[in-house]
């Protein structure tokens, strides 16, 4: 099937870094969020995602090192075209659709990408609130972190077209894309989202079959975990926890950065989910309450200015 029409459900992290590199990759991106206050909480999302391509782009004119994978092909790009990729940046941000209107976002979507709430009844409201509109092709994936597919798929109506598109963080850079079906996905639905993660600058990382967390968040989940534990329980402060993962590791972040970048929304949602977080006094329970008290204060990661660092 040939996908022209991308719906994105959520303006969230990924959300709204889906949206808008699907665009700059040439297609029509329709952005679905609840309510008009939703919008609103998007638009800076976009803006600020729209001056980092830009600035990155710019950047490559006179250094190598600048090179994001999803924005070119290669380092070796001449300065005259660059200015045509940034100028296409401003065009992607010009041409995203932002509505609450469920027919105007879904009625004739190609392929849908929900990157809502890791809550598993919310993605059962929405996709039935949207089971009216889409056309009988369009094609339904989730950016889901952890949670599988198969447990979604009698939501849709249409399991034979659902999977899993799990993106990277800053996918403009980070571009890996994994792709996950069930054991009722179509072989034409999975090439069709293989080959939609290789059009918009993505490397599409193919699984074999279900895995809670995918790839990445196989490995990566745990990690965050192991650090949030430690603050939780007092063994060391936020700072010391990045240093000791930097310094022992050579990364250029530590598990905090990570989380701020990640969404601390995200990780909370992660971690209350679990069954040890409703024991009073676990761990878990220390993690999730650690979190949420920063998420009542607005901390929720870059994007809200303050998560466990602050950013200008």
């Amino acid at each position: 099937m040939e996908i022209k029409n991308v719906t994105v459900a959520g303006g969230g992290v990924l959300g709204s870094q889906i949206a808008l590199q699907s665009a700059y990759k040439g297609f029509a991106v329709t952005l679905w969020l609840r309510s008009e206050g939703s919008i609103e909480r998007t638009r800076p999302k976009l803006e600020r995602l729209r001056g980092i391509y830009k600035a990155s782009l710019e950047a490559l004119k006179t250094d190598p090192s600048a090179f994001c994978r999803g924005l070119t092909d290669s380092p070796d790009v001449p300065p005259a075209q660059l200015d045509e990729l940034i100028a296409r940046v401003d065009a992607a941000f010009d041409s995203l659709v932002l509505t609450t209107d469920v027919e105007q976002a879904f009625g004739g979507a190609d392929l849908v990408i929900e990157a809502i709430a890791e809550v598993i009844a919310e993605k059962e409201a929405f996709y039935g609130s949207i089971a009216g509109a889409l056309p009988e092709h369009a094609v339904l994936c989730t950016n889901s972190s952890t949670l599988l597919p198969s447990a979604m798929a009698s939501f849709t109506g249409r399991p034979d077209r659902f999977l899993a598109l799990h993106f990277a963080n800053n996918i403009w850079k980070n571009n890996t894309a994994e792709v996950m079906g069930t054991a009722e996905t179509s072989p034409a639905s999975y090439r069709a989202v293989v080959d939609f993660a290789r059009a918009i600058g993505m490397i599409p990382l193919e699984l074999r079959k279900e895995q809670p967390g995918y790839l990445l968040n196989s490995m990566l989940v745990p990690f965050l975990n192991a650090a949030e534990a430690l603050l939780a329980n007092d063994v060391a402060d936020v700072e010391t926890i990045d240093r000791a993962w930097m310094l022992g590791t050579g990364a250029p972040l530590g598990p905090f950065r990570i989380l701020d970048i990640v969404g601390l929304t995200t990780a909370y949602n992660i971690v209350a989910a679990s069954p040890a977080a409703q024991e009073p006094g676990s761990t878990a329970a220390r993690i999730a309450a650690m979190l949420k008290a920063r998420i009542d204060e607005g901390k929720t990661g870059v994007n809200a200015g303050e998560g466990f660092y602050r950013y200008n």
